[in-house]
């Protein structure tokens, strides 16, 4: 087992969930205007496929998106992402019903859906509960695990809010401000995710990539999300479709130091990488 890696365990909906080596978390996008291409499915064939191609990949969790937060992107109605949702949802019970269910939604109101009415396990937002004021209340009732990502502005003004005294003691400190606010609502579970991409420029992904092992002091398991990114395939001069070598480096290093999920949207080259930093670990521990 790799020394850097502390294994963790979620409250889920249906009992307690151990992981004792890091997890894959596959993206699936019932979105038509996802950065990546590759991942979105919008129709019930093309979910059903993405989804069985998530599970024969060997993936832990699915996070599904109905919305997607690239900058740009078209503006969905609450009306128009639960519409999404509820369609994907029905597919991904249908072809994986045990499988571990994530939802990417910063609406207080969708959360709520997705887990009252349609089972979802966990809630991962983008905007750390900043978009919607009910969403730590409503996460904190449902007592279902939450992805807490750091995030300025809004997906349309975020890299415009990159100054910071030191990136990465900056979002720790913002990450442990929200967490505490969560445990005084009597939150359950909480997950943090740095939010690459998310308010930073490239070289400031890169300075928090270097001090990924800065989180593990929040003393939570944490997500890296860099899948196909711009800090990949701007740094490479290349585009998303041609950015998984790039991805799977950096997940590589993120596993390394000690990160607990990986969302991707290449789920077979993630198992790959953490298969082999595991089995290049478990010498180093034998010294």
């Amino acid at each position: 087992m790799n020394r850097h890696f502390t294994p963790f365990h979620l409250t889920l909906r249906d009992g307690v969930r151990q992981y004792v080596r890091p997890a894959v978390m596959g993206i699936l996008n019932a979105t038509p205007d996802s950065f990546y291409a590759g991942c979105r499915a919008t129709d019930e064939d093309a979910i059903a496929a993405r989804v069985r191609e998530i599970v024969a990949q060997g993936a832990d969790m699915i996070d599904i998106g109905a919305y997607s937060t690239r900058p740009g992107a078209d503006t969905v109605s609450a009306e128009e992402e639960l519409l999404r949702l509820r369609h994907a949802m029905a597919v991904v019970k249908r072809e994986a019903p045990h499988m571990v269910t994530s939802v990417d939604t910063f609406r207080a109101g969708v959360a709520r859906a997705a887990v009252e009415e349609m089972g979802v396990d966990i809630i991962n937002d983008v905007s750390g509960g900043r978009l919607d004021d009910a969403m730590f209340s409503t996460v904190a009732a449902l007592r279902v695990p939450y992805i807490l990502m750091h995030m300025r502005g809004t997906p349309a003004t975020m890299q415009q809010l990159t100054d910071y005294d030191n990136v990465t003691r900056d979002v720790v400190s913002f990450l442990a401000q929200r967490m505490a606010m969560l445990r005084d609502m009597g939150a359950g579970d909480v997950i943090v995710d740095p939010g690459f991409g998310f308010s930073k420029t490239l070289e400031q992904n890169y300075e928090m990539l270097a001090h990924l092992d800065m989180f593990h002091t929040l003393e939570v398991p944490l997500l890296v999300g860099v899948s196909r990114k711009s800090m990949i395939y701007k740094l490479l001069g290349v585009t998303p479709q041609e950015a998984l070598n790039g991805t799977t480096a950096v997940n590589a290093i993120a596993l390394m130091q000690g990160a607990h999920i990986l969302r991707v949207h290449d789920v077979r080259a993630a198992v790959e990488a953490r298969d082999i930093v595991e089995a290049t670990m478990d010498y180093t521990t034998r010294q």
